[in-house]
């Protein structure tokens, strides 16, 4: 059986690490908190001292991490992922960072210890990897990602491979273009709404099942109205994303208007 490994028991990692130990996975997992950690390993994980321990332990390695720093702190810091890398191992990196940066440390994990690595960012939410229904975005060589579909069906409903190294971040930074913007023409149209008398909280009922009507609307409209929002937490995430698509835009002579403004109120948001 697949050994696997995962390191980000955060908000997204811990439900995909349950999905993976209700599947009957052997799994061992590092943390910086053990905190974060003894939700699995009261269920069965193991844990390790290293993200280097994980590797030497594992076949698979997963990641959900933060962003695009901590990624590359995890695999090629001191005691991280590379050193305990070989040729028969994979790395799945879920988190969402940078493509050109994914498609320069996989090419450096391979050539320096043969460990493929897939980019895999996930889309649905931490409800989505409880109920197993993740969207994967897949990057990478197709006998990688063939190994790495096993894992992931744990937690994932769909997996599309959208080209070579760093075409799923690529993907994912399609993805969170749409939702930044929607999410922020969300709050524009209650706000304005609620100024004008109309009851703003009715809003995702109303529009429900029209062309208007997404899953986004309904979580964050619901939410927002609710007052039930972490606005500085969601906007950190999401300005990290649209900065990232926004530099991808520079890189690839693509004109961003619409993804440049909304980075810059998502920046102004987390500035306050």
């Amino acid at each position: 059986m697949t050994r696997i490994g995962f390191i980000g028991l955060g908000a997204m990692g811990l439900p995909m690490a349950r999905r993976l130990l209700a599947a009957d996975r052997e799994l061992v997992v590092w943390g910086r908190r053990r905190s974060r950690l003894e939700p699995v390993l009261s269920a069965g994980a193991v844990g390790a001292d290293s993200p280097a321990a994980v590797a030497e332990a594992s076949d698979v390695v997963c990641l959900c991490v933060l962003d695009t720093a901590a990624v590359g702190e995890v695999v090629f810091g001191a005691g991280g992922i590379a050193e305990g890398a070989d040729a028969d191992k994979l790395l799945i990196d879920h988190s969402t960072i940078h493509p050109l940066q994914t498609r320069e440390w996989a090419a450096r994990l391979r050539a320096g210890a043969g460990m493929g690595w897939v980019d895999a960012p996930v889309s649905g939410g931490a409800a989505g990897a409880e109920a197993g229904r993740l969207i994967v975005m897949a990057g990478g060589e197709a006998d990688d990602l063939a190994r790495a579909r096993p894992v992931m069906a744990a937690y994932a409903r769909q997996v599309t491979h959208m080209g070579p190294s760093g075409a799923g971040q690529a993907a994912k930074a399609c993805n969170q273009m749409i939702i930044g913007a929607e999410i922020a023409v969300i709050a524009e149209a209650l706000g304005f709404a609620a100024n004008f008398g109309v009851e703003a909280a009715k809003l995702p009922d109303c529009l429900a099942g029209g062309w208007a009507d997404s899953v986004v609307l309904q979580n964050h409209a619901r939410r927002m109205a609710a007052a039930d929002y972490d606005g500085a937490g969601d906007a950190y995430i999401m300005l990290k994303d649209m900065e990232i698509a926004a530099d991808m835009g520079r890189e690839t002579g693509t004109p961003m208007p619409v993804t440049a403004l909304c980075a810059s109120l998502y920046r102004l948001l987390v500035a306050q």
